[in-house]
């Protein structure tokens, strides 16, 4: 099992609020290029760096966790669900194919299905009312599914969404919110979003989300990158909002860099299930979210492929780009700006989509 160990770069900010500066427009050249270097480091060297960790990877008891994993009828989503089934942990599978999903279930014995289509907003309200609804604690929401549709020209959901900005990171943040009922209930009880070591090259306009300005030239890339950035950044803002006593910790979880037409899909998933299964189980991950909370880090935790601390990319300690991406993403899910605040104090608050959620 690995081990926990603080990161030492020093933040680039102690405080909670934006800074105040000039706008950017992009990444500037130095960034840019930082960046690509961390993608081909990790390609050539993910493997040694994570020669340390067993496969599969063991997990501590885990009988009492009840877990939500979205995505979970294939690649490393499965891998996840399917691990976390036979360790004891309740399952909760929330996809769009449930036939599929029955299917596992009655062969790993996991608790449930729920439908859950992430390019419907109105679907991840109307799952997270039900979930709710049944009063019952949830310890582990993992945040798995995920597009990245290369070379495909540029898509919109049914709610006029970037189909990237909406599945990799819209759909997710309606998610996690829409959950905190639930997952205060759990307390202890974390938030893990599956990440890409891909944001290092991303770049985050609040006002153009959707890439639709004409500023930048939309790619698959552009648009997965930005995605996985946006992702960085809210949960950053999340885990900042939610107070220690909530108990509730949020971070990010990077697979490494997953090539199928390389290595044998079963064998790849499996190994780059580690990271987030770390981040779901390890006992040290909450001690460590609230030293980072303590020391008023700028950003989430984030859990490398390796399954150890790694610092997010600098544009993701960019706090005023960050609280932008906040405000702009709840505006766009359909919450009202104070909802976290409202949620941890028990009110009920009226979301866009789906009905009422309390």
């Amino acid at each position: 099992m690995a081990t926990i160990t603080p990161i030492t770069t020093t933040p680039s900010s102690s405080s909670n609020e934006p800074l105040k500066k000039n706008k950017k427009q992009c990444l500037g050249w130095i960034e840019w290029l930082r960046g690509w270097f961390h993608l081909f480091y990790e390609f050539l060297f993910q493997r040694i760096m994570a020669s340390h960790l067993h496969n599969p990877m063991p997990l501590p008891p885990i009988n009492d966790l009840t877990c939500i994993v979205t995505g979970s009828t294939s690649g490393i989503g499965l891998e996840i669900a399917r691990q976390l089934a036979e360790s004891g942990a309740h399952v909760v599978m929330a996809v769009r194919n449930t036939k599929r999903a029955n299917e596992l279930i009655q062969k790993w014995q996991t608790e449930s299905a729920g439908l859950v289509d992430l390019l419907s907003l109105d679907s991840v309200a109307k799952f997270a009312e039900a979930w709710n609804a049944r009063a019952a604690p949830l310890h582990v929401l993992i945040n798995n599914a995920g597009i990245f549709s290369i070379g495909e020209p540029q898509k919109f959901s049914k709610d006029g969404y970037e189909e990237h900005m909406q599945v990799n990171h819209l759909a997710p943040a309606l998610l996690s919110i829409l959950l905190l009922p639930s997952l205060i209930r759990g307390s202890p009880s974390r938030i893990v979003n599956v990440n890409s070591i891909m944001h290092h090259v991303g770049f985050v306009d609040s006002e153009d989300m959707n890439v639709t300005s004409g500023k930048r030239k939309f790619s698959s890339m552009v648009g997965y990158s930005s995605s996985k950035l946006a992702q960085v950044m809210f949960s950053s803002v999340l885990f900042k909002r939610l107070p220690a006593e909530a108990g509730i910790s949020v971070l990010c979880a990077s697979p490494g860099i997953v090539q199928t037409n390389v290595i044998i899909p079963d064998f790849c998933y499996n190994v780059g299930s580690r990271s987030t299964l770390f981040a779901a189980t390890d006992p040290q991950i909450s001690e460590y979210c609230e030293l980072l909370k303590s020391d008023e880090w700028p950003v989430c935790a984030y859990i490398s492929h390796d399954c150890r601390p790694a610092n997010p990319s600098e544009e993701a300690h960019n706090l005023q780009t960050s609280f932008e991406v906040w405000e702009k993403t709840l505006e766009m899910i359909g919450l009202p700006s104070d909802s976290v605040d409202r949620f941890l104090e028990g009110e009920e608050v009226k979301c866009r989509y789906g009905q009422e959620q309390q």
